[in-house]
């Protein structure tokens, strides 16, 4: 098959380091700047349980309109940089291609198949997304595995490999198997989700209670433990999130301990997580996807999210000061 990962950082980078080394698909890789020189050059490369492995993609490119029309394209952008390549992602998936959507958060085509058939304005502002490719074409993703570029062409995954594909429907696909299947023979951690929306939620109070306290204060979840007062508001936003996935269909708070999470027994991870990652490189901040559609969710719902009502502003804040930086 034809493989496309459109955004080879550390999670694609992980990616396309163990399809490219499995061999048997056509894999190309879209990326930019110096780790796309350094995969043109040599390759790309994941250091994981102490080993090297990887090799040189079928094609490298920073222009989606080089590539021909894909099978599969795994989308591992930050949901910040996925509106603007609807048109070309479009144009790689062709009448029949499969778009996978390995992202933090909730995704844009969320109310696909749920009878509020309408993008959803902070994923999806202005409907690219939801006209040009469409949510009958799109496959969702929770992804359980920490990864960092520590060079050009370089990533380094520092935990987990875990990879839920499912369709929006939940129903066990040809196409959520087959990729699944492919991402497994290629070592990957690869299940089909019986119900990729629960995933989603169980992903996001994992990362609704990490990634915006670290990126606010700049601390690890093992730093951050050390400060008064910070875990609870970390535990106030996962019951938070819980009340309005429950408002939602999904009533998860029989299954998650908001307090298991944000102290866990086998002890706290030292690593940066991805938000704070962003911020240390000045890159745009998964807000919306992460805290502001969850807050959205619940005003619709009329479920009260008032550590959520803080968080955001402050997170949006700390974006925005980014930009000015970047500019």
């Amino acid at each position: 098959m034809k493989v496309c990962i459109y955004g080879a950082g550390a999670i694609g980078g992980h990616l396309a380091a163990r399809l490219v080394a499995t061999g048997g698909h056509e894999v190309s890789v879209i990326a930019r700047g110096a780790h796309l020189a350094a995969i043109r050059d040599k390759g790309i490369v994941l250091r994981a349980g102490g080993a090297e492995i990887g090799g040189r993609p079928h094609a490298a490119t920073d222009d989606p309109a080089a590539l021909p029309e894909q099978d599969v394209v795994l989308v591992t952008l930050k949901s910040p940089s996925i509106p603007a390549i609807a048109a070309p992602l479009a144009r790689l998936l062709g009448a029949r291609g499969v778009a996978v959507f390995l992202i933090n958060g909730v995704p844009w085509w969320w109310n696909h198949g749920t009878g509020r058939d309408a993008p959803l304005d902070l994923l999806d502002p202005e409907g690219a997304l939801w006209r040009g490719v469409g949510g009958a074409r799109a496959l969702g993703g929770v992804i359980n595995s920490s990864n960092q570029v520590v060079a050009p062409g370089v990533v380094l995954n520092t935990g987990g490999n875990r990879w839920l594909i499912g369709e929006p429907d939940g129903s066990r696909s040809d196409r959520a198997r087959m990729v699944a299947d492919m991402l497994a023979a290629a070592g990957l951690n690869a299940l089909v989700s019986a119900d990729i929306r629960a995933d989603i939620w169980r992903k996001l109070c994992v990362n609704i209670s990490s990634n915006p306290f670290a990126a606010l204060t700049r601390l690890t979840s093992r730093e951050g433990g050390a400060i008064p007062g910070l875990d609870d508001l970390c535990v106030r936003a996962i019951d938070e999130t819980l009340a309005v996935a429950a408002a939602m269909g999904r009533d998860l708070r029989g299954e998650i301990d908001p307090e298991a999470i944000v102290r866990p027994a086998g002890g706290r991870s030292p690593g940066r997580s991805s938000m704070l990652q962003d911020v240390d490189t000045g890159r745009a901040l998964e807000v919306d996807a992460i805290v502001g559609q969850v807050q959205a969710f619940g005003r619709a719902a009329g479920v009260p999210t008032p550590t959520l009502d803080v968080v955001l502003p402050l997170l949006r804040g700390l974006d925005a000061a980014l930009r000015q930086a970047r500019a």
